[in-house]
């Protein structure tokens, strides 16, 4: 269990370091001069888009990553049952941090507040993600 929780953890923390290099590449985009019209055609589908895929992956990788759980639960084998938690919990937390990091770096590319408020729901969402021994050992009913 200890390799998988190391192996998620790394995935989380990796996502918020590439929110942070998302921060600092926006910062220097922005301060050479090139911002994007959040009001041109560009601007709107971009925004549109991201909304769209974090009001999707939110719940779709939240319930479904839930549901996928329950039925691992069930499992004999716990090595099986620690493997797929650890494939699909590193592809969740890609997938969710995905909109974060984009949220950050569109919020500089296109100085818009909507940005922001998208990068900041995907974090709170990944909070959820957060991986600790006592959340897999419930979650897959594994007993220590």
């Amino acid at each position: 269990m200890k390799k998988t929780l190391r192996q998620l953890q790394i995935a989380y923390y990796s996502v918020y370091i590439a929110a942070i290099a998302a921060a600092t590449s926006g910062f220097y985009i922005l301060k050479s001069g090139f911002v994007l019209n959040p009001l041109s055609q560009t601007g709107t589908v971009i925004n549109s888009v991201l909304i769209i895929f974090i009001i999707g992956s939110i719940p779709l990788g939240l319930g479904y990553f839930n549901k996928l759980t329950k039925q691992w639960a069930l499992l004999e084998d716990e090595n099986k049952r620690l493997e797929n938690y650890r494939k699909a919990g590193v592809i969740r937390i890609t997938i969710i941090g995905l909109g974060l990091v984009l949220g950050v770096l569109f919020y500089y590319i296109m100085n818009s507040q909507s940005m922001i408020f998208c990068a900041g729901i995907a974090a709170i969402a990944l909070f959820f993600c957060k991986p600790s021994e006592a959340k897999i050992s419930t979650e897959l009913n594994i007993n220590n």
